[in-house]
């Protein structure tokens, strides 16, 4: 929602602005410079991403466009699924989990949180690091080091589209100026013709600068920097997680170990403590 309205406050300001100076709009609806602006950056992108870098920038795409789902109601309700789960641990041993862990579609805990059920790869990144605490075999500090390289490793896949749609905001300017290096050549030769065509046609060349800045930096650039915001609050929740699964490994109790998770949030979305306890109360009571 908020994308749509920057744009038409970027439109509205620019528009607007030419119009209130005398400008006639008309003048600036100029399709064929869109068609070497937007066709040339659209080929360009193409050459310089492989196919996995062209499907992730197209599956990030529409997301950007979309309120965060990243709210304090979803971390309330993961922080009381991985109390359920530790206190399970607790309560009954290790090995209690272990079909909640091989089939999470059909266990009891998981399924009390739909809206993290869905979310297949936060419930494959809980369930590894469980089954490989079910082994005994690894220590708090191999998980750690191994969260991390898991991390990073989806952290580095989340920057590719955000490299993409910066690059391509970064041609934009170029491209633009040689829309306007084309008019500019159009209107070189079309010399002979009278002053107030001949102003015309510069008037069209130099759209072509003005269209590749502003798609640049009122339009494509923007989502680059809203991308990188996505991906930042995307891999907070497995940090989330992280901090959850270890602090339960160095033998904390459960409501210490959300309590070490609650702090890792962002401020705008961590709940109080009030607020944590009294949502793992309703949940108990369901």
């Amino acid at each position: 929602m908020f994308v749509i309205i920057g744009y038409i406050v970027v439109c509205a300001s620019v528009f607007g602005g030419f119009a209130m100076a005398g400008g006639h709009l008309a003048a600036l609806f100029q399709p064929l410079e869109l068609l070497m602006i937007g066709g040339a950056a659209l080929g360009a992108f193409f050459v310089g991403n492989d196919m996995k870098s062209i499907k992730a920038t197209a599956a990030a795409f529409p997301t950007l466009f979309k309120g965060s789902k990243f709210t304090k109601k979803l971390y309330l309700d993961l922080l009381a699924m991985m109390f359920d789960i530790l206190t399970k641990i607790r309560k009954d041993g290790m090995m209690a989990i272990e079909k909640d862990v091989e089939d999470p579609e059909q266990s009891t805990i998981f399924t009390k949180y739909p809206n993290l059920l869905h979310d297949h790869h936060l419930i494959d990144f809980i369930c590894d690091y469980l089954r490989l605490m079910l082994s005994g075999n690894m220590d708090a500090f191999q998980i750690e080091n191994l969260m991390d390289n898991e991390i990073e490793t989806h952290h580095n896949e989340g920057h590719v589209p955000v490299h993409c749609i910066a690059r391509l905001g970064d041609g934009l300017p170029a491209f633009g100026i040689v829309a306007a290096v084309m008019g500019v050549v159009h209107t070189m030769e079309s010399i002979g013709i009278p002053p107030s065509e001949l102003g015309l046609l510069i008037a069209h060349a130099l759209v072509g600068t003005f269209l590749g800045i502003l798609l640049a930096y009122g339009f494509v650039g923007p989502l680059s920097s809203l991308c990188e915001q996505k991906l930042n609050e995307s891999t907070k929740i497995y940090q989330t997680v992280k901090v959850v699964l270890l602090a339960s490994l160095n033998g904390y109790a459960p409501t210490i170990a959300i309590e070490f998770g609650r702090k890792v949030l962002y401020s705008t979305e961590r709940p109080s403590f009030i607020e944590l306890e009294d949502h793992i109360k309703q949940n108990k009571s369901r």
